[in-house]
């Protein structure tokens, strides 16, 4: 691959984990809300199971001591492009910094599995319709 595109997928890798990380952060408060204000989708089995699978994958990589598969990819693919750091547009670093905390991985891990255990909880608290339609917010 060439340059260019090296760079363009490791900013498509970073746009793709900016969307995961406000989806995992939000379903743990969205999903009890919703519940409380009837929103469907809430129920829904697909967007529950990829909650909750998602959520997985991030505690199972960070017990392991693994920094974020999207992370290494992005890094990877910038490093095969021959990127520096400060060449990252502004936006990116700023989100980078925002989402990177200088902490260590385990207090991610135990953040993760945390979070994790709470999200499967919530199959119990707030259970799955299925088929039933789903009825978006109002």
């Amino acid at each position: 691959m060439d340059r260019p595109s090296l760079v363009l997928d490791a900013a498509a890798v970073f746009w793709l984990h900016m969307a995961v990380i406000p989806f995992n952060v939000s379903g743990p408060v969205v999903i009890p809300l919703g519940a409380w204000r009837g929103w469907g989708f809430v129920r829904a089995l697909w967007w529950r199971a990829l909650h909750l699978a998602a959520l997985i994958v991030v505690a199972f990589q960070a017990v392991l001591g693994r920094a974020c598969f999207l992370t290494i990819w992005e890094g990877d693919l910038l490093a095969r492009a021959g990127e520096a750091g400060s060449s990252v547009p502004l936006i990116q670093r700023s989100l980078t910094r925002l989402v990177f905390w200088p902490l260590p991985i385990w207090v991610f891990a135990a953040l993760y599995v945390a979070v994790g255990l709470y999200a499967l909880s919530l199959w119990w608290l707030v259970p799955v319709r299925r088929g039933r339609p789903v009825r978006l917010p109002r």
